[in-house]
């Protein structure tokens, strides 16, 4: 028995998928299969309910499962003070980001990481924000990338940093001339939004709502990529992160227009699961992101 076997028990157990602890794993499915059938043999015990309407561990499944979760968390402890007595920064860190701060925020901090540690590769996933959390708690991915994070038990939230929210339109828009305006001048505009069930659009409404502003959403997406296209053929107007928009309201195929009522932000986190072994590469990579925090 190897300890990479009980590593894919305790994946399969969490992730109670075949298919996602084959993925975590770089294995096939049949190889999972092969190695909880091994398992089994070797502890002379039935470890897992084999249904197709529900997964779930035996009694003697669940034992193997927190005990194999010990011995794994100790390897890689042991593994990764090892690699720091060595100053050995290597291995793969699997990220899984929301889409706008994987196009906009995450480049320039993955360039600067690979220029100081050529050797680790960073393997990126782009998800909406319920997916990053749950391949995350999953431990499909070791980092997530989110905004407006939520407190869970189950994981740590690494602040990383407010990103100012500004108003785009359209540069012929009415608002353009008037260069700022409260928000209060948004009532009954056609406002090109996220989906209802995006953070950053739960947030907006939010602001809108305190404001007493009732608008008009003629269109909704889940990438900030449609939204900024939308509104760049004038079918209405929109909220976003700046990082997002730096690009076009230089080209001048959409213009920004100052909100009088205050700034809005957007904030960053960075997650990963709790009792989760950060490897030296991880804690570089972790640093990095956080700097102008």
């Amino acid at each position: 028995m190897q300890i990479e076997s009980l590593k894919v028990f305790c994946d399969l157990a969490e992730t109670e998928s075949f298919t996602k602890a084959a993925q975590i794993n770089g294995v096939t499915q049949s190889a999972v299969s092969q190695q909880i059938s091994s398992l089994e043999r070797t502890f002379k015990s039935l470890l897992i309910e084999r249904s197709k309407k529900k997964f779930r561990l035996t009694r003697e499944g669940q034992v193997l499962y927190d005990y194999s979760k010990q011995i794994i968390q100790t390897y890689e402890s042991l593994d990764s003070k090892l690699q720091e007595l060595k100053d050995i920064i290597s291995g793969t860190i699997r990220v899984a980001t929301i889409y706008s701060i994987g196009l906009h925020d995450l480049p320039p901090y993955i360039k600067r990481f690979m220029k100081s540690y050529p050797t680790v590769n960073i393997h990126v996933e782009y998800r909406r924000a319920n997916q990053v959390y749950d391949d995350v708690l999953s431990n499909v991915v070791d980092l997530g990338l989110i905004a407006y994070p939520m407190k869970d038990s189950k994981l740590e939230i690494i602040p990383l940093r407010k990103e100012p929210l500004v108003l785009i339109c359209h540069p012929q828009h009415p608002f353009v001339k008037q260069k700022s305006i409260k928000l209060k001048a948004l009532t009954g505009q056609k406002i090109i939004g996220f989906e209802p069930d995006i953070p950053t659009r739960k947030a907006l409404d939010k602001i809108l709502r305190e404001h007493g502003v009732e608008v008009k959403h003629v269109m909704e997406f889940d990438n900030v990529e449609t939204v900024k296209r939308a509104v760049e053929i004038d079918a209405g107007i929109s909220i976003v992160p700046l990082g997002t928009v730096t690009q076009e309201i230089s080209k001048q195929t959409l213009a920004s227009v100052e909100i009088e009522d205050g700034q809005f932000f957007r904030p960053l986190a960075a997650i990963y699961k709790k009792n989760k072994v950060l490897s030296p590469a991880m804690k570089q990579f972790l640093s990095i992101l956080k700097e102008n925090n």
